[in-house]
This record gives C-alpha cells, structure tokens and sequence, in this order.
C-alpha cells in the first residue's frame, strides 16, 4: 500500500507522540520499552513513527528501521532484522559490537554456517541480542519495525527472543508497527501479540482514526492553493478519519469522478478480492443496500441458504472488511470499501439488486420511514414511477420530522422524476402539480438555509406557471419569490414581484392569499424606504387578518408595525405587539413566523442596551428553532450571530469561541457569518487570521450580514496593524455594499466610521508631532468625512437616534475626530466615551479608558491616568487581548505611570508572585527555568514578568532588576565566597 509521504504533516497525533516521546526518553537514560503501534491501513503509522523518529535522532539517538514486505508463502526468513543489520554494518560505530558476534553476519549472506539446526537459530538469536545491546552501548538506538503483520514467522519468533530475553535492558526503544484491520481469527501474528503486550516492558498504542477537525487541518495544509469548505467538508466526511483515504481524495478533486479515485479502489479491493466466491457475492449484495444492511434483509437479497449466509458472512467478518453490530446488522468497515465493492458491480447487476431491495422493503413495515430507501432502490433500478411516488413520500415524512433540508432533497429527486412519469403514473390529488411542488421545494430549501437556491426554485415555479393557471396560485408564485428576494438583498425585484402579486387578487373578497401577498408586500416596501406604504397596507392587511382569523399572518403584520411604527422594537408598544405575534404565530403552528417575533423581541433588547434580557429571547427562540428542526433558516441563523455577539460584548470570550466552534460544524454555506464575534475576539487577541477568515465570507454571492462581518473585521484589523489608508478603504466599501437601493445606508456605519477614525488619528497625531502640519491636515480632512458620516447615520430618518451602541460609537468617533484634529488632550470627550460604552461592551470600553489614559497623561493628570491604565490592564489580561496589554504596558512605560515617591510604595504594587518573579530574575533565570522553580507554567511566568515591567516602568528584565535593587524592593544574594 502506498504510504504518506514524509512531506504529509503530522495532525491530530499530539497525544501519542507525546507518549514515544516518553519512551524514548526513558530509553536514552537506560529504562529500555518496546510500543506495539497498531492502525487500520492508512490511518497515519509511518508518518507518526517518521517524526518519532526524526525526533529521536534529534535527541542523538542511531534510528535503524526494518520493514516487513508483504511476499505471500515464500517470505524471506528475518528480512526485517537483515535490513536493520545491514544498517549497522555500514556504520563504523558499531564495527566492535559486529565484531563481538560474527554469527549475525550470515543474515547478511557472508556466513556458511547453517542456522536451520536448533542450535545455530539459538546461537543466531543471542548474537542479534547481543548485537543490538553492543550498539546502544556505542549509541541510545531507536529500533522500528513496520509492517509486523506481513512478518515471516523466523522474524516473529526472533522478536520474539528479543523481548522477552532481556534485550530491553538496555539503552535501547523498539517501536513496531501492524495492521490492525488485517489480522483476521487466523492471522499468524495475533498469538504472537497477545504473548508480547503480557511482558512489563511493552506496551501498545492504537492510532484510531482522526477527529474531523484534524482530517480538516491535513486536507487544508496539503493543499497549497484556497478549497471550498464544502470540498474539504465531503472529503472529511467520506475519509472517515484516515489520512492515506484523505490524500487520495483530495488528488482527485480536480477529476470529473464522483466516485472512489482508482488508485485507491485498488488498494480498497485487494482484500475483498481474497474472499472465496460467495463471501463476494454477499459483499457486493450488502453494497447495493448502502453502509449498513439487516441480516434478513440481505439473506432475502443475496437468495442464499442461511448456512451459507452465515459462512460468507464469518469470512467477511474475519476478513474485517464488515463489521457485525448488536443490532442483528452488518456494516463496512469503511465507506469507501463499500463504493469500491458497488462501483465494481456490473450495470444489470446493480439494477436487478436494487429492485430487490426495494421490493423487500416495500413489503415490510413502516413504510414511511424506508420510503427515502426505496425511492433511491426505485430509482437505480429504473422503475421511475415507483421512485416518484416513494420521494413523495420521504419528503412528506422529513416534512413531518422537522428535517428541511432532507425534504428538499427529496422534493428536488420528485422535480426531476416528474417529466420521466406519464401523467397516468403520477401522484394526484391537492397540491400534486409541478408548480405547487416546486414552491413547496423553494419552502424547504428556505428552511434549510439555502437561500439562493430557494430563490431559484421560486423562478422555475413562476417559468413553470401556464397562460391558464388561477390568480391566486400565480399571485402565491409571485409573492413567495418576493419573500426569498428579499431574504439575498435583491430588493428592488422583490417590491416588483410583491406588487404583481397583491394587483392579482382582489382585496374583496378577503382571502388569505391577499393577505399573505399583503404581508410580504409591506416588507419589501419597507426595504426600498416606502415607509408610508408599507404602514398603510399593513394597517389595512392586519384588519382582514383579524376579520379572517388568519393569525399566522396577523401575527407576521404585528411584528412589521412592531419594527416600523413609532419607536420599533426597542419602545414598550413594539415589544407588546411582538409579544402578542410571538402568542398568536404559536397558537397557529407557524414556526418561523414565531422566530421572527423571538428575534426581533432580543432585538429590541439588544438595540436599548438591556443585554441580559436579551439572552431569555435567543434561548427559546434557538429552542424553538431546535424542535421544530429550522436552526439553519434565516432568523435563527441571525439569533446565531447575535447569542456570539451578546457574549462577545459582555467579555465572556472563551464561551463565545467555543459556541462558535459548536455552530460551525452544523452551519449551511450561508451561515458563516455568524461565526463573526469569534472572529471579533480573535483579532482582539491578536490573531490576524481573523481577516483572511472575514475575507472569505465576500467569497460568492452577495450576503448582507456577511458583508457586514468582514466590514468590522477587516477596518478594525487595518487599524490595529496601524494602516490608515486601508481601514478607511474598508469602512467605505463596506457602507457602499450595505447601501439599499433606496440609498439607505446602514447602522453599522457609526462603528465603521469610528474604528477607520482610530487609524486616522494615530497617523495625524504622529505626524504632527514629527513637525508634519501639511500631512497631519490631509489625514484630518479624512477624519471631518468620517465624522460626518457617523454623526448622520447616528439618528434615523425618522429623526430616532439609534440606541446606546450607536450613541456609544458616535461617541467614539467625535473623540477620534478630536485626537486627529488637535491631538490627545480631549480629557472630557473621552470620559464621554467610557460612560456611553458603560451599557455593557467591556472590551471597547477598555479600549475607550486607555484612550482616556493617554488623555490624563497628555493634561498632566497621571494618579489618574495610572489608575485607569491599571483598569485597562486587568481587562486586557482576563480576556486574553495581547495587543491591547501591550498597548496600555506601553503607555505606562512611556507615561512612568506606576512611579511611586518611595520604594515601600513600588513594593506594595507588586503582588507577593511578582516578588517571588523579581528575584529570580535578578537571579539571571529564564521564563522556563522561573517557571519551574516557581511550579507554574512558562507562559504564566512571563505574564508575571509583564505585569512587573509595567509596574516598575521598565522597558527591559535588567533595567527592572536595576529599579528594584536601587529601591531595596529586592536585597542582593549574599556572596558564597570564602
């Protein structure tokens, strides 16, 4: 089998070479051990003992490997051990300890002597323990072994001798490799193992196969050029944690072939092709029913007598090709194995097969839960009636399961059936046309987070529609496309279908379908600035509702006025109005109008600056979304981003990461902005992947939140690297994208406006003070635009401002207008700033208090510029923001804010650690080695050291070693001298 390259990195394997590590360390202080490595062919045994390895000659071990070849019958006897021989020989090191036992020279062919006797073996035996113990006297030895499964049986019974006669008594480490996947009942090797792992000195450690997350790391780091996720996503999923499987996927990505690379199914095959006839033939039958097949279920398939069944299937099983579970089933080992078995199935093979299946399970129970088995049964078998009629119903079941995306799927397998059927072969009955079915697939796609597919559907109903077909179907086509034009910003085509569709009907007779065109009409006028519109019909759509008793819908155009009328969600009539949606939506068993009214409830919190009560709105809004299996629509996707948000704002960092981490594996590809606050607390502690990852997310189509995410990352990211230029080109070009066609520009501008500020006045006021005037005034020309920007997005066009964030980044910006007009002095702006930012944003407002520490000191007001930069600092450390620490650390180093009149004062400030920190220091320790004196990490020691230079107003460990000496805060180390 071909093996990882040495150039493969190594991931996921920490913990076990860690433990070899050990071993070897051990080995090279004279504790000898023997590590059995066991791991399913691929899974990654050679790369981890190539970087054992490596690591071992590193440490100045001698590394001789032997490998076992895989020769059938007529095996050559100790080809392992005459490799690792020749080795040795050819390192004159080791010539004495050759010397010392020329009886091993005969593996190398240079003897006449016969070693078939009793005698000659045993002394043959000795000699090769006595040699490899000679050698790690000259030099500590790394021996590795790999492949023991293919080892011929003079080479098992010599390994044998060695471990257990006594050769590990010495400065020596062997490392031995098999197969877990290929020791069958029978299989030579496994007495041998059991006999090794009952000695003290050997143990074993079995490589399981990679997490996900590892796979993904291997995938990303082999290819140099940029993959989509969902490409590294399918090769995860199809590698199911073996790095040889991951490779050979990912170079077959550029070939048309959905299937198994043929490089692969070769290796994959080569153990099936072992099996005897019949035990084939079930193989090939389990792989037509998919990963996993019930016993009667293939017996009646296979059309074999159970004794035979049975037989083929105990041969399979020992051959580890399947897997028999407790459930009376059967299941490949791996899933490429399987479509390596089904791709080798002849065409009428496979077709007559899969008829059979499906016809066994139509004849059995619970049809709905086997109608998605038989449909694709149906399907590969060609009876396309049947396959249509079974997707219909699998989409009807995941409908009732909450399972959008799998009721998308199957919608989509009945479209494509549908003009493969006669009219006389189809389904009939409501809702049983072309049209109707295609709407119901844009639904699901919608519920599954496939917007633009969602979109899509909705063109191909409209196209689908006839000269014929009734207004109120045709006008349901048109404001449904509306609804998912909306849902991708394209505004102005959604208040275009949204009007046809409400001119199609009459408001009189009152109908639901008016009203619901009614609904979607308001929405889309509201996005385009037709605000008088959208309150007048959805103040007269809300009166039918009530007259009709359609309280879905009247609770969809409660939320509408509830976020337009008067003082919108933050105000007391918004929120009662959307509490009563959210009653009226469940009452009426309509999900996601009941998540729309959710969201916009913690909306409305979020927007008046009550943070914490807008955690109880998210938490049943993502519940609801839970049970009712839309976590991937739209809003609950926005109430995603908004719980990471609400973490990130209130400091709880650590948390917001790690839900972030959670989300990201269960995300559609519409979803990433979401993962948006982790990045905010990525970049805030220092990490400027952050911007690769925001730059992304403009990958693809138009996403306005997505746009949003990376606008914040990507100007907040050029302003920290201190790159006026582009963090103003950032914020720009993103309040361009997020500008509606109505030419409304977005919130978010504020904050855009005051991050691109920060960058603008570091640069004025370092070129002022540099004697720059004419520089310093095209920077704040830049400054007056941005200022101006953020003091008029800061109020709505209904002359509301917005609420305590936007005031707070308002605020912000007036004092970054200030510092770059006439410099660092604007004391009373920016305690404006830490005031307004005092609604809960714990890491902007430390950002804001180190801007009012610079402010104190630039007025001469340093007890209290030291008493905030101390603030600043503690906030810094406990959210784990490196650069803001490193900042403020510089500021009390420029502005001598920790000078104290006397030495008793410094001593106070520092803490008994810190004390403990400083005298090793003055001792001439490293962070490691105070690290281990002090029983702490290193990492914490140099924290420790950190937070003492900052202290003592140093720029250096020597001159803090100096400041604490000339104060007395550390007595010299007597003199040891006679």
């Amino acid at each position: 089998m071909q093996q990882a390259s040495s150039a493969t990195p190594v991931v996921g394997r920490d913990a076990e070479l860690t433990r070899l590590s050990g071993v070897l360390e051990r080995a090279r202080g004279g504790e000898a051990r023997a590590v059995l490595i066991a791991g399913d062919a691929g899974v990654g045994k050679t790369r981890v003992l190539d970087e054992a390895a490596r690591q071992a000659a590193a440490a100045g071990m001698t590394v001789v490997t032997g490998h076992c070849v895989d020769l059938g019958d007529v095996g050559l006897p100790y080809l392992p051990f005459t490799e690792v021989l020749g080795v040795l020989a050819a390192d004159e090191r080791f010539s004495g300890a050759l010397a010392d036992h020329p009886v091993v020279e005969r593996l190398l062919g240079s003897g006449t002597a016969s070693v078939r006797d009793v005698d000659g073996r045993l002394r043959l035996f000795e000699g090769m323990a006595g040699l490899l113990a000679g050698a790690a006297e000259v030099a500590p030895l790394l021996l590795v072994l790999e492949d023991l499964h293919w080892a011929d049986q003079s080479s098992r019974d010599l390994l044998r001798f060695l471990l257990g006669r006594g050769v590990l008594r010495h400065r020596l480490a062997v490392f031995a490799s098999y197969r877990a996947d290929d020791l069958h009942r029978r299989h030579p090797l496994r007495p041998l193992l059991a006999e090794l792992v009952r000695l003290p000195l050997v143990e074993r450690l079995e490589l399981r196969p990679l997490a996900d997350p590892d796979v993904d790391r291997l995938v990303r780091a082999l290819q140099p050029r940029p993959l989509p996720d969902t490409t590294v996503r399918r090769i995860v999923e199809r590698a199911e944690g073996n790095a040889f499987y991951a490779e050979e996927l990912l170079a077959a990505t550029d070939t048309e072939s959905g299937g198994v690379p043929s490089g692969l199914a070769d290796v994959l095959l080569i153990r099936f092709e072992q099996l005897s006839e019949t035990a084939q033939q079930v193989l090939r039958t389990a792989s037509v029913a998919g990963r996993r097949v019930e016993h009667d279920l293939l017996r009646e398939a296979a059309g074999l007598p159970e004794a035979e069944l049975e037989s083929a299937l105990r041969e399979a099983v020992g051959r580890q090709l399947l897997v028999a579970r407790g459930d009376d089933t059967y299941s490949f080992r791996h899933a490429l194995a399987r479509e390596a078995v089904y791709a080798d199935l002849l065409p009428g093979e496979r077709a007559r097969l899969h008829g059979a299946f499906a016809r066994l399970l139509a004849g059995r129970g619970n049809p709905a839960e086997s109608a998605a088995e038989r449909a694709h049964h149906y399907r590969e078998s060609h009876d396309l009636a049947e396959a249509l009629a079974a997707s219909l119903e699998a989409a009807d079941h995941a409908q009732r399961v909450g399972a959008p995306a799998e009721e998308q799927r199957h919608l989509e397998a009945a479209l494509d059936l549908w003009p493969a059927v006669g009219p006389e072969a189809r389904p009939s009955g409501a809702g049983a046309d072309r049209v109707t079915l295609t709407l119901r697939a844009s639904a699901a796609a919608a519920h599954a987070g496939e917007l633009h597919r969602a979109v899509s559907l909705t063109r191909s109903a409209l196209a689908g529609l006839g000269q014929d077909a009734e207004s109120e179907l045709a006008a349901r086509v048109r404001y449904t496309l509306a609804g998912n034009l909306l849902s991708v910003d394209n505004l102005t085509a959604a208040f275009a279908y949204s009007s046809e569709a409400l001119a199609m009907i009459p408001e009189e007779p009152a109908s639901r379908t008016w009203v619901w065109a009614a609904a979607t009409h308001v929405l889309a006028a509201r996005h385009i600035g037709e605000n008088e519109t959208a309150l007048r019909v959805a103040r007269r759509a809300l009166a039918v509702a009530e007259r009709l008793r359609v309280t879905d819908a009247q609770a969809d155009l409660l939320i509408s006025l509830a976020v337009f009328d008067g003082e919108g969600r933050r105000g007391a009539e918004g929120r009662r109005r959307l509490i009563k949606a959210r009653d009226l939506a469940r009452s009426s068993g309509n999900a996601p109008v009941e998540l729309r009214a959710l969201f916009n409830l913690a909306m409305g919190c979020y927007e008046s600056g009550a943070l914490s009560e807008c955690v109880p709105w998210l938490t049943e809004g993502l519940d609801r979304a839970r049970r009712a299996g839309l976590l991937s629509s739209p809003y609950p996707l926005e109430m995603r981003y908004l719980r990471l948000l609400v973490l990130n704002v209130l400091g709880r960092w650590d948390e917001c990461v790690r839900a972030a981490a959670a989300d990201a594996d269960v995300l559609p590809a519409a979803g990433g902005y979401t993962m948006g606050p982790a990045l905010y607390v990525t970049l805030a502690r220092g990490d400027f992947t952050a911007a690769d990852r925001a730059r992304a997310l403009l990958e693809g189509p138009f996403d306005w939140m997505a746009t949003l995410v990376a606008g914040i990352v990507l100007t907040d990211a050029a302003a920290l690297r201190g790159d006026p230029e582009d963090a103003v080109r950032w914020a720009r070009s993103t309040v361009t994208a997020l500008t509606d066609e109505a030419g409304t520009r977005p919130d978010v501008a504020v904050r855009l406006a005051a991050l691109a500020l920060s960058a603008v006045a570091d640069t004025a006021a370092g070129l002022r003070s540099a004697g720059d005037e004419a520089g310093a005034r095209r920077w704040t020309d830049t400054a007056a635009e941005l200022v101006e920007l953020a003091r008029t997005m800061a109020v709505r066009d209904d002359g509301t401002p917005q609420g305590p964030e936007g005031q707070a980044w308002l605020a912000r910006a007036e004092a970054e207008w200030l510092r770059a007009a006439s410099g660092p002095d604007a004391v009373a702006a920016w305690a404006k700033v830490v005031t307004a930012f005092g609604y809960g944003d714990v890491y902007e407002r430390a950002r804001c208090r180190l801007r009012y520490a610079e402010a104190l000191v630039a007025a001469g007001r340093r007890e209290e510029a030291a008493s905030e930069a101390r603030a600043v600092r503690e906030t810094a450390v406990r959210l784990g923001a490196t650069p803001l620490r490193e900042q403020v650390d510089d500021l009390i180093r420029r502005g001598r804010l920790s000078d104290r009149p006397g030495g008793g004062d410094r001593a106070a400030v520092l803490t008994a650690r810190e004390q403990d920190v400083l005298r090793l220091l003055a001792l001439g320790r490293s962070n490691r080695q105070v690290g281990e004196e002090l029983f702490i990490s290193g990492k914490t020691a140099s924290v420790h050291v950190s937070n003492i230079l900052a202290k003592l107003g140093a720029s250096s460990r020597g001159e803090a070693v100096a400041i604490a000496y000339r104060e007395g805060l550390i007595a010299p180390e007597p003199s040891t001298s006679g």
